[in-house]
């Protein structure tokens, strides 16, 4: 979505945890205040000269690709931990989308690629990267599928960044955001979520990980902690058949997935821990195990 304040520290920070991984060095958006046109984003953001065949730029092909080395590993913006999936995993989300637009266009993406806001891409806190997802406007059923190769956003509530261009595509360029479904795609395999199905286990190695610690329960004397978050929902019919899906793979972690409400969303977590640390060696061994992508925030 057009840039706020909030996007712009985080991205910055987001740059120099990726940098300090060794990757490519993303440019840092410009610290001057800009006034926001309509609400909707800065006098120098926005779509930009947009090319005359913007209804005609094609889905993003899925297909496998390498991994980047390293921007997939744990990072921290804003007092939020994540722990990136490390490989290409099921994965189906309802939220909030916001897109992007040339106030970082030609600038270094997270994984060092240049962003090009006409293009079919997006920005994900923890989907792999790069890898490919198809995004659903829930309110009118449009589609695109998209390239993801960028972190963000980092707003609560927020799960997708989208390109001007795929935004456009799914209606909510306008608008600036809008609600969306979110379903990773893994080239060459057949779709296992469905609208009428519970998830399928997904397959486990012949030799069990090694459990991950219970978590502590939270009591009036350590009230809070840290969860380990696993997924949000707008709806909870879909947050209690992710966490079916979850507590099945999970059944060997020793861990007891939940759901609870939150800010309007239902959240599947394990937890609470009671310090983050603890919480992140949580979040990077259930990642490690079984490729979840994680995200550890006060609980």
């Amino acid at each position: 979505m057009p840039v706020t304040t909030c996007r712009r520290a985080a991205l910055a920070a987001c740059i120099l945890l990726l940098a300090a991984c060794g990757t490519s060095p993303s440019k840092s958006p410009s610290s001057s205040s800009s006034a926001p046109i309509s609400g909707k984003y800065y006098k120098d953001d926005g779509p930009g000269e947009a090319p005359a065949n913007l209804d005609s730029i094609p889905d993003a092909t899925p297909k496998l690709e390498p991994l980047h080395r390293f921007a997939n590993r744990p990072y921290t913006v804003l007092g939020q931990d994540f722990v990136p999936a490390t490989s290409l995993r099921p994965y189906k989300e309802r939220g909030i989308a916001s897109w992007y637009g040339r106030k970082f266009h030609g600038q270094k993406t997270s994984n060092g690629e240049t962003y090009d806001m006409y293009a079919m891409t997006a920005a994900h806190p923890t989907l792999p990267l790069p890898s490919y997802a198809k995004v659903t406007n829930v309110g009118t059923g449009k589609s695109v599928v998209v390239r993801v190769n960028d972190r963000g956003p980092f707003l609560q509530g927020r799960i997708i960044d989208l390109s001007y261009a795929a935004a456009h595509r799914v209606g909510i360029a306008g608008p600036g955001s809008g609600a969306v479904e979110v379903e990773a795609i893994i080239p060459g395999a057949a779709p296992i979520f469905t609208a009428a199905a519970p998830l399928p286990p997904v397959a486990r190695a012949v030799e069990p990980p090694p459990p991950v610690p219970v978590a502590t329960p939270a009591t009036p004397t350590s009230a809070g902690g840290f969860a380990v978050q696993l997924g949000a929902f707008q709806n909870y019919a879909n947050a209690q058949t992710f966490l079916t899906h979850v507590q099945g793979q999970l059944a060997d972690a020793q861990v007891e997935p939940r759901v609870r409400e939150q800010n309007g969303l239902y959240r599947v977590y394990v937890g609470p821990y009671p310090d983050r640390d603890e919480a992140r060696r949580v979040a990077e061994r259930i990642t490690t195990a079984f490729g979840m992508a994680t995200a550890i925030a006060p609980h």
